[in-house]
C-alpha cells in the first residue's frame, strides 16, 4: 500500500454508512469529470461541484486529485477481474469462459465511462496504475493461464496461447464501451438501446468458445 492509500484507510478504516456514501459520491463524480475533461484538465473544485459538497469535506477523503484518479481506476480493475479470480472454481471450462465473457460485457454495457477512462490511461503509458499491472494484475493472469493450460492438457479445451486467450476476451469485450460512439454509429442504435450487447454475447461466445472445443483427433 502506498502512502496516499496507507493515509486514506487510516482515516476511513471505521467509517460509517453517510461517509462510505460520501466517498461513493465523490469518486462517481470525479468519473464523470475526468471523462469529460482528462486528468489534467480535471480540478478538485469540478469534483467537489459535481459530488454537491464543499471542498474542505472532499479533502477529508481524498488529499489529492491523483488520489481520486488512482481510486477510481482501482475501483475498475477490482470489478474487471473479480470476474477472472473465479476461473477455474467450476468444473466445466467452456461454461466458465462463457460466464466470464458475459461479465465483461456487462461491465462494458454498465459502466461505459470507467472502461474509457482505462483505456486513456493505458494509452498514456499507465503512470498512475503501472505498479498495478506488473505487479498484481500479471500475477492474477499468469495464475488463470496455468488453468487455462490445465484444461489443455485435459484435453478439455483446444491448444491456444492462454494469456492471448485473455487479451482477446479482454479486447472483444470492451471494445463495446471504448468504441460505443463508432459501434452504435455503424448499427445505428441510439444512446438508450442495449440490446446488441446481447446480440455481441452471442456472437463472442460462438467465435470464442467454438475455437476453443476440443478437436477431434
Amino acid at each position: 500500500m502506498n502512502p496516499p492509500e496507507a493515509a486514506r484507510a487510516q482515516r476511513t478504516k471505521k467509517r460509517t454508512r453517510i461517509q462510505q456514501a460520501n466517498e461513493e459520491k465523490i469518486l462517481d463524480a470525479a468519473l464523470d469529470v475526468f471523462s469529460t475533461y482528462g486528468f489534467r484538465g480535471a480540478t478538485i473544485d469540478q469534483i467537489a461541484e459535481r459530488a454537491g459538497m464543499t471542498k474542505p469535506n472532499l479533502l477529508y477523503y481524498f488529499r489529492r486529485k491523483e488520489d481520486i484518479y488512482r481510486a477510481i481506476l482501482e475501483h475498475t480493475l477490482d470489478d474487471w477481474l473479480g470476474p477472472l479470480t473465479h476461473l477455474g472454481e467450476g468444473e466445466e471450462p467452456l461454461a466458465e469462459l462463457k460466464a466470464y465473457i458475459d461479465r465483461k460485457l456487462e461491465l462494458s454495457r454498465d459502466r461505459p465511462k470507467a472502461s474509457r477512462l482505462f483505456a486513456l490511461e493505458i494509452l498514456q503509458g499507465a503512470p498512475v496504475i503501472g505498479d498495478i499491472l506488473a505487479g498484481p494484475l500479471k500475477a492474477l493472469v499468469d495464475e488463470k493461464a496455468e488453468v487455462i493450460r490445465r484444461w489443455i492438457a485435459e484435453g478439455r479445451i483446444a491448444p491456444v496461447d492462454p494469456h492471448h486467450l485473455v487479451f482477446t476476451i479482454w479486447a472483444t469485450t470492451q471494445h463495446y464501451a471504448d468504441f460505443d460512439v463508432q459501434v452504435r454509429a455503424v448499427l445505428g442504435a441510439e444512446p438508450s438501446e442495449t440490446a446488441h450487447f446481447d446480440r455481441a454475447a452471442r456472437t463472442l461466445e460462438e467465435l470464442i468458445l467454438g475455437g476453443l472445443r476440443p478437436r477431434p483427433d
